[in-house]
């Protein structure tokens, strides 16, 4: 049988333990048991029950206590992270084997791990070995999208980890239940994003020609081959909820023994669903 996995990344203060906290609520509330593990060796506390937590391997605390290392924190969490790395020992024994596995990875916040560091993609390829299909759900902030120039920097360290790690992605805007009214309009261009327009948009507040063609190519990048788009994620909201598990779900085919259908869209019509299946009842 296989396992599943989301692996859930995103910078520091995107809501990574808050998503696998709600999650693993939603997922209770749909009788489906799932699991999280605490990859984050400076994580301080959290409000769920977890499988394993990599602090009964390796705190960062400890490590820049050391007077022969001198880390600083930064160090610190590269160097847990290199050490758990050499350690996945430890992991297999936390995880134990018991049938349709669902685990959440709730990892660190620091983004090096995501761009050039090599103990992410590690972590993937042990996981698979394993019998693991793993998802990446990459969260950022929404109140910090609601520039154009700040959700550009959102899309690059998404499609950063996208690339390194080389599994299937969603990337969801968190906190959107923080958000006002008006601030939720805002955002939803930046949901489904149209880069060209939003790049015309604020052509004039660039004034060095060589940053403009550099975000131009970046924009082009993004728009031209439809490699980013964001599902927004209010935990309010059962039916944004869902939404979000559906496409996780579909990416690594949870369930493939059973009839999968292709998850919703955000922004579908109840009343057009109730019709096509009606149609389709006849």
């Amino acid at each position: 049988m296989p396992r599943y996995a989301q692996l859930v990344m995103g910078p520091a203060g995107s809501g990574k333990s808050t998503y696998c906290s709600t999650m693993v609520q939603h997922l209770g509330s749909l009788n489906r048991s799932a699991h999280v593990v605490n990859l984050d060796p400076a994580a301080e506390h959290f409000d769920y029950p977890v499988m394993a937590d990599i602090r009964e391997l390796i705190q960062v605390d400890d490590v820049m206590e050391d007077p022969s290392l001198r880390f600083g924190p930064n160090g610190g969490l590269v160097f847990c992270m290199e050490y758990f790395a050499n350690n996945f020992d430890w992991l297999d024994e936390s995880l134990g084997h018991v049938e349709d596995d669902y685990i959440l990875f709730d990892c660190p916040g620091q983004i090096e791990l995501y761009t050039h560091l090599p103990v992410m993609k590690q972590l993937v390829e042990q996981l698979q070995q394993r019998e693991f299909r793993v998802c990446g759900v990459f969260l950022v902030d929404s109140q910090f999208m609601v520039e154009s120039f700040k959700f550009i920097s959102g899309v690059i360290a998404a499609l950063s980890a996208m690339v390194l790690l080389e599994i299937p992605q969603i990337n969801i805007m968190t906190k959107m239940d923080l958000l006002s009214p008006k601030a939720k309009k805002e955002i939803e261009k930046y949901l489904d994003p149209d880069m060209y327009s939003m790049m015309e948009d604020n052509s004039d507040n660039i004034r060095s020609k060589k940053f403009k063609n550099l975000t131009k190519a970046i924009c082009g990048l993004v728009d031209d081959y439809s490699m980013v788009r964001f599902l927004p994620f209010d935990r309010t909201d059962e039916e944004g909820m869902n939404i979000v598990l559906q496409n996780i779900d579909f990416s690594i085919q949870y369930g493939e023994d059973l009839e999968f259908k292709e998850p919703k869209e955000p922004d579908e019509d109840p009343d057009d669903l109730n019709y096509d299946e009606a149609f389709r009842d006849s």
